[in-house]
C-alpha cells in the first residue's frame, strides 16, 4: 500500500493510473478504523481497479471543539488495518495541506441539511461537503463509498456531487453491526464498559420501534421508543423521526407501499450514537 501525505503526489499517482483506464474507488474517513470501513474498502476493490483511502479528521464539521479534541485518533492501527484489506493508497493529509487558507465555502442544500442532524449540529453538513468537496477535486473517483449509518450524509454527499456535476458515483453501503447488533462507529470506542452495554439497547429498541410503527402506526412507535430511552438515566434521545428516504422529508402517517426510514440520535453518557432502520 502505498501513502501519500501530499496532493501532488497523490494526484500524480493517480494521473499514471487514469491515463490508463483504471477506475479509481474512493473511501474517506476519519480514520479510527473497524470492520465498517474494511467493508466499505472491499465494496470498492470488488468494482474499481484501484482503491484509495483516506484518513483526515476534518475540523470543520465539528461544533463542539471538545468532541474534535476527543475524537478517536490511530493512525498507525488504521494503516495496518487498511494493507491487511489491501488498500491501493492511504491519503493522510494535515489540516494545513486540505485547507492551505481559512476560507469556508457555504454550500445550499435547502431543508435537507437544516433536519435531523443539521438541527442538532448547525453547521456540521456544509463542513462535511467541504471536505469531500476537497477530497473529489483531489482524487477524481470514480466511484465514492460511504456508509448508510449515516444515512443523512449520504443524502448530502449525493447532493453535493450533482451540485458539483462530479462523474462520482455515490455508493451507500449497509450497515456493519455489532454481534449485539450495535451499529459499527468510531465513537463506540469511547464508551465506558457499562456504556457499551446500554448502547446495545438502541438496535433493539429501533426494532421494536419498526414493529410497532407496522402494527399500530407511527405515533405508538414513536410514543414507545421515547418512554423507553426515558427509563435509562444515562441515555437522552435527540431525535426519532419517520422519513422518506429520498429527500428526508417528515413522515407521520404509513401510506401503503411507502418507502420509509427510521432515524434517530441519542446520548449514552456523553458520547451521542446515531442509527437507522428501513421499514419496508
Amino acid at each position: 500500500m502505498l501513502i501519500f501525505n501530499k496532493i501532488t503526489e497523490l494526484e500524480g499517482f493517480l494521473e499514471g493510473l487514469k491515463s490508463k483506464g483504471q477506475s479509481i474507488g474512493f473511501v474517506p474517513t476519519m480514520g479510527a478504523l473497524h470492520k465498517g470501513h474494511i467493508s466499505l474498502i472491499e465494496a470498492s476493490k470488488a468494482t474499481c481497479d484501484v482503491t484509495v483511502c483516506s484518513v483526515f479528521v476534518n475540523p470543520t464539521q465539528f461544533n463542539d471543539t471538545a468532541d474534535l479534541a476527543h475524537y478517536p485518533r490511530m493512525p498507525e492501527a488504521d494503516t495496518l488495518l487498511l494493507e491487511q484489506a489491501n488498500c491501493d493508497a492511504l491519503f493522510l493529509p494535515t489540516v494545513s495541506e486540505i485547507y492551505p487558507t481559512r476560507e469556508k465555502q457555504i454550500f445550499d442544500f435547502g431543508e435537507l441539511d437544516k433536519i435531523l442532524e443539521g438541527k442538532y449540529r448547525p453547521g456540521h453538513f456544509n463542513g462535511v461537503a467541504q471536505v469531500v468537496k476537497r477530497f473529489f477535486e483531489i482524487v477524481q473517483p470514480n466511484r465514492a463509498f460511504f456508509g448508510s449509518k449515516d444515512f443523512q450524509q449520504v443524502k448530502i454527499v449525493e447532493a453535493l456531487a450533482k451540485q458539483m456535476k462530479s462523474g462520482a458515483e455515490i455508493v451507500s453501503c449497509a450497515i456493519l453491526r455489532e454481534p449485539d447488533g450495535l451499529a459499527m462507529s468510531s465513537r463506540n470506542a469511547l464508551l465506558s464498559s457499562n456504556e457499551r452495554v446500554l448502547a446495545s439497547l438502541i438496535p433493539r429498541l429501533l426494532t421494536k420501534a419498526k414493529e410497532l410503527a407496522l402494527s399500530s402506526g407511527l405515533l405508538a412507535a414513536k410514543e414507545y421508543l421515547s418512554k423507553e430511552v426515558a427509563k435509562q438515566p444515562l441515555m437522552k434521545l435527540d431525535y426519532f423521526e419517520f422519513c422518506n428516504p429520498t429527500n428526508l422529508t417528515t413522515i407521520t402517517q404509513l401510506q401503503p407501499n411507502e418507502k420509509v426510514v427510521a432515524l434517530l440520535a441519542i446520548f449514552v453518557g456523553k458520547i451521542r450514537l446515531i442509527d437507522n432502520i428501513i421499514l419496508n
